[in-house]
């Protein structure tokens, strides 16, 4: 993929090949060692002259594996193109980029030690990790302590400005917002709030009552599941209570609780052709695919990206990632992001000169990269700005784009919650809290 990444300083983009045209550089390089009989005894290609250690911490295993081998398997990619084109260049210098890979098991104790393992044993530069907000609260702790660096992929809550973290996934205004507004406007102005029982879906569900106050819309409910909890009939029947005659019915259920939940929602009637309008935050491609296109047709997801999006940069992504991971996977917004995020954290250490964790963090602010799902920026709050897609699920389970909002500025402290709407977050600044600080 002929990617380009830049910063706003003005420093010369530099352009990251596709896997095809990387493999015949590094291929290139091999025989040109391979002429030289002093060469062809060094144990790696002359291309690189030493290694960097990176962490890859999502769950293989548990009710969240469902989501995040994908994720896993598209920060992989990006540092395989990487490596094909050249490793990272710091001060004259290639370095291969070598992935310590450690499953956090949807288990958040389990994600903390696992990064603490990664950072002290392993010697990692950077993590790349997580999904829910509950393993990234556990890991916090952890990067803060030791000033050490983790890259999260999804959408969350907001409502947290780490200077360790870098926030790759859409905030409540790039994703959630978006969403009820169209919701509004489309479909109904009636809500059912159903969401797995952590932070994320308790937090996000408040900004959008605070938000469907302020619109004319109305709560008719609300329900939770435990994280990995298949006992969804008391949730579908409170729905289907509150909701008699149709509405719309927000889900941030995570994992594989909504394979039950969606097959028991069919039987229940809760669908579109019933007059219900169903609306995922955490439901993308990976997801469809595991759950299966009957009981999701019709249903609605809100992301910054779809393996549908019409661009050569879209479709380059989701051939590379196929070609490496079989003919059969699909693509999303998640698995976008966390390969996007491997390209920020190397453009990054390559204009810090280093790889070290504090040079990369404040060089990363500014960073732009034309991504698969369009040019994303690495904001002062340490989000990124993205585009807000909310896409349809059609007969054979991908997604037609139904809305596009443009490019949207992240806000992590949302001004629909009282507690934080004063807030604001500005790495930039040399203030003790930077993080959360009224203007």
């Amino acid at each position: 993929m002929n990617q380009t990444v830049q910063s706003l300083s003005g420093a010369k983009p530099r352009r990251y090949p596709s896997v095809a045209s990387a493999v015949l550089l590094a291929t290139s390089a091999l025989l040109l060692a391979c002429n030289d009989p002093i060469l062809t005894s060094s144990p790696r290609p002359l291309l690189f002259e030493s290694d960097v250690r990176v962490g890859i911490l999502h769950s293989r295993t548990g009710t969240m594996a469902i989501s995040e081998h994908t994720v896993a398997e598209a920060e992989l990619l990006a540092i395989e193109e990487l490596n094909r084109a050249g490793g990272l260049e710091i001060q004259g210098k290639r370095f291969e980029i070598i992935a310590i890979e450690e499953d956090g098991a949807s288990d958040w104790p389990t994600f903390a030690k696992k990064a603490a393992q990664l950072i002290d044993r392993d010697k990692v530069a950077v993590i790349f990790g997580g999904w829910t907000s509950a393993s990234r609260k556990a890991m916090l702790p952890v990067f803060e302590s030791r000033n050490h660096l983790l890259f999260y992929p999804t959408q969350y809550e907001g409502q947290e400005c780490s200077e360790n973290i870098f926030y790759a996934g859409a905030t409540p205004n790039q994703q959630a917002e978006p969403a009820v507004r169209w919701l509004l406007a489309n479909k109904s102005k009636d809500f059912f709030l159903a969401g797995s029982d952590y932070v994320y879906p308790r937090t996000v569900n408040s900004i959008i009552r605070a938000q469907l106050e302020a619109s004319g819309g109305n709560v008719a409910g609300e329900g939770y599941l435990p994280l990995g909890s298949r006992d969804a009939e008391p949730l579908v029947k409170k729905i289907k209570r509150s909701l008699p005659d149709g509405g719309a019915v927000i889900n941030t259920l995570n994992g594989d609780s909504n394979v039950e939940f969606f097959r028991q929602m069919k039987e229940a009637g809760i669908d579109e052709e019933h007059g219900y309008s169903i609306m995922s935050f955490s439901i993308s491609e990976e997801e469809v695919l595991a759950i299966g296109p009957d009981y999701l047709k019709g249903t609605y997801a809100a992301w910054s990206f779809f393996e549908t999006l019409d661009t050569a940069d879209s479709r380059t992504f989701t051939e590379s990632f196929t070609e490496m991971h079989g003919i059969n996977r699909v693509t999303s917004e998640p698995a976008e992001a966390a390969y996007s995020m491997v390209y920020l954290w190397a453009a990054a250490a390559e204009k810090a000169g280093s790889i070290e964790p504090e040079a990369v963090r404040k060089a990363l602010i500014g960073i732009q990269f034309v991504s698969p799902a369009g040019l994303v920026e690495v904001m002062p709050n340490h989000h990124l700005s993205k585009e807000a897609l909310i896409g349809r699920v059609d007969n054979d389970g991908m997604f037609e784009i139904v809305a596009r909002f443009g490019s949207i500025d992240p806000v992590v402290w949302s001004p629909l919650l009282e507690t934080d709407g004063h807030y604001r977050c500005d790495w930039r600044l040399d203030r003790p809290d930077a993080g959360r600080f009224r203007p």
